[in-house]
């Protein structure tokens, strides 16, 4: 028996009776290269000034003026992301040591509950976080890292309060509630020694917040003791633990280089000791088996490839290959166990697992049941067993979690995560390709209503990012649903720049390539609309962070092209941050998008910069968000493309800046928060693509 949603009838339009704010014009003007360019609105930087914050707020006003319209719709959407969710629910709970860990939700509370069993899962259950309980009084909680020590009395935990991503580690003894070490701030990344007293971490610098520190701390000292500096500005370093729980790693990173460091957890006072030393190109990562170390790496293979040498002498002369690179099959990671190793990868722009019998070099595949799919390792923290537990979903299924014995190769379902209200069969998923100008063939993951039509009348959502080698894989989204049956098609354009395709892939979109990030997406609107999936006057696309400087790009190459433009803590003020290496990361990015110091990179990041290429055209109606806690791309960034388009644009769409006072680069970290946060999203642009258009779809 069906139901239908109220859905029917025209989407209200948005109101666009209300005044905009003017941002003041005060010219900042500067020379690099003997050009002078001048910014009229370098003065959103002042972030504790009064007249920023009520230009902010005005925007604020103005946004939910235009917006009001939608307040039901809002209200619609909602509730229906929320009777998709199961607001009670348990994580499948994995071993560490004598215990089962889990976490836990409830009905009408914001965070989960962190809590483990003795035993089994009969034994009674002992709470070992509630986030709930630590966000009282609080707009933003984020937890970090959660560590258990080895005999499981101690777990060192970090919470962000602000959205700043900037965390301070406590010590909570899991034996009797009392926190035993607290106030250690900027804390990123940490480890256990095997004693279970002693403590690794990593801490940012206050001002670049580049993870540059590693302690050591034994619980009851008054100090942590300085072990390693980073001083190359280049390199982040962070800490990790061997799942043999035999070493403590330091990988030191670039966006192009990596080293690894590694001591005895056993032997917490020692040095460290190169493992994979640094060399510019080089990426690598380490894990240790038995007498061995494990090395996946790009030496001599730029999609990877796995080699292993001697504990004793793990230098470059003595790797043996273990997994060659093979065409069309690019690795990203490997896991070891006492037995086997699993190998997570991508081969045709999609995730892959194969495992390796280490005992006889017997390797194969595990199969997977489509073509459009995401599969990431699920809790694996024990070293001594056959099964390996992973998460399996795609735009249709919603994630799953198996056991798979890696001798037997069965696997156990343990878990599909129960979606209220949902019926796989109305839903149908696919794989497109559009063609750039150079002939690249660029991937498209599809989700939609199985009976939306195919005759450029069904309204599209597009998304992309297209940075940093990071892939875009396709997953469920129950709170999709709410525009999925309202006849969106949900689409992922999966440009150059991310890694879905191996190294190559990555490297054809960035430094002096970006511009194919920009083209490609242009090609694959292009495509959609002449394949009739969509039309220009129901397009929408959506991008944060490098993706919001993927939505500022093709607006300023294209914007009649797009209806509406979703641009989330969007990166696009790009030369003049990357000019000022006093904000955050500004130093370390410059191996991805290139050093404006330069004259060759100035200029090219030029050609694309969306805040200094804004032109006269017509905009597409676009909704900015932006956060002023925001630690990766600054408030002010959105801010300032947001006025100079109304400044210059000739169109008549809204242009709407929605700042969050609360929240940083992941906005509202409450579930519930977000729910409401991704409705108001939604309505805008269901508002733009979806109002001349009555919908009347069953679900």
């Amino acid at each position: 028996m069906s139901s239908t949603f109220q859905t029917a009838g025209p989407i209200p339009a948005l109101d666009l009776s209300a005044t905009p704010p003017v941002a003041e014009r005060r010219p900042h003007v500067t020379t690099i290269h003997g050009a002078t360019r001048s910014d009229d609105y370098f003065w959103l930087r002042e972030k504790n000034a009064p007249g920023v914050t009520a230009y902010l707020e005005a925007e604020n006003a103005y946004a939910a003026a235009v917006l009001a319209p939608t307040e039901a719709l809002q209200s619609a959407l909602y509730d229906e992301m929320l009777s998709h969710i199961k607001q009670t629910d348990l994580s499948v709970p994995y071993r560490l040591g004598e215990y089962l860990y889990y976490s836990r939700t409830e009905e009408g509370k914001q965070y989960p509950i962190y809590a483990r069993k003795r035993g089994d899962a009969d034994a009674p259950e002992e709470i070992t976080l509630d986030l709930n309980a630590l966000a009282e009084g609080l707009d933003f909680l984020g937890l970090g890292t959660y560590e258990v020590s080895d005999d499981g009395s101690l777990l060192a935990y970090s919470l962000d309060t602000t959205g700043y991503r900037q965390y301070a580690l406590a010590v909570k003894d899991l034996r009797s509630g009392a926190i035993v070490l607290d106030g250690i701030e900027r804390v990123t990344s940490l480890a256990w020694a095997s004693d279970g007293a002693t403590l690794f971490f990593t801490t940012e610098d206050e001002v670049s917040k580049r993870r540059d520190r590693f302690w050591r701390m034994r619980i009851g000292d008054a100090e942590p003791a300085l072990v390693y500096v980073e001083a190359d500005e280049r390199y982040d370093i962070a800490t990790s633990r061997s799942r043999d729980r035999a070493y403590v790693f330091v990988a030191s990173f670039s966006k192009a280089t990596t080293e690894w460091q590694a001591l005895p957890a056993t032997a917490p006072t020692s040095g460290l000791r190169s493992i994979v030393p640094r060399r510019e190109g080089h990426r690598a990562s380490v894990e240790h088996y038995r007498d061995r170390f494990y090395v996946l790496t790009n030496r001599e293979a730029d999609d990877f490839r796995l080699v292993y040498a001697p504990e004793d002498a793990p230098d470059e002369a003595h790797w043996r290959e273990v997994v060659p690179e093979r065409a069309g099959v690019h690795l990203e990671d490997v896991e070891i166990f006492e037995r086997f190793a699993v190998l997570r990868g991508r081969s045709g722009g999609f995730g892959n697992l194969e495992v390796l019998d280490l005992e006889t070099g017997e390797l194969h595949a595990v199969d997977l049941p489509e073509t459009v799919r995401s599969v990431y390792p699920h809790a694996n923290p024990e070293f001594a067993t056959n099964a390996f537990r992973f998460t399996y979903t795609s735009l249709v299924t919603p994630p799953t979690v198996f056991d798979l014995d890696l001798a037997t190769r069965e696997r156990t379902l343990l878990k599909e995560t129960e979606v209220p209200g949902y019926d796989r069969e109305r839903y149908a998923t696919a794989l497109h390709h559009a063609t750039a100008a150079d002939g690249t063939r660029v991937p498209i993951s599809l989700v939609s209503r199985a009976d939306v039509p195919r005759d450029g009348s069904a309204p599209m959502l597009l998304y992309g990012y297209g940075s940093y080698g990071l892939s875009l894989d396709p997953s469920f989204s129950a709170p999709r649903l709410a525009l999925l049956d309202r006849g969106v098609v949900f689409a992922i354009a999966h440009v150059r720049g991310g890694g879905e395709l191996g190294e190559a892939w990555r490297t054809s979109g960035h430094l002096q390539q970006k511009l194919n990030t920009f083209t490609d997406f242009i090609a694959v609107a292009e495509y959609a609309i002449a394949a009739k999936l969509t039309s220009p006057d129901r397009l929408a696309i959506q991008g944060g962070s490098a993706g919001g400087l993927l939505m500022g790009a093709v607006s300023n190459m294209r914007p009649e092209l797009f209806r509406a433009v979703v641009s989330q803590v969007p990166f696009v003020d790009v030369v003049n941050t990357m000019l000022d290496a006093s904000l955050p990361l500004t130093t370390s990015e410059y191996l991805e998008w290139g050093d404006p110091n330069a004259a060759s990179d100035y200029a090219y990041l030029m050609r694309y910069s969306p805040y200094d290429n804004v032109r006269a055209h017509a905009y597409p109606a676009t909704l900015f968000k932006v956060s002023v806690n925001d630690s990766q791309v600054p408030y002010w960034e959105g801010a300032k493309l947001a006025a100079r388009i109304r400044a210059v644009g000739t169109g008549t769409q809204p242009i709407l800046l929605v700042t969050n006072f609360g929240a940083g680069h992941g906005g509202p970290s409450g579930r519930y928060d977000y729910l409401r946060d991704l409705a108001s999203v939604y309505a805008f642009v269901l508002a733009e693509i979806c109002r001349s258009q009555e919908q009347s779809l069953e679900v």
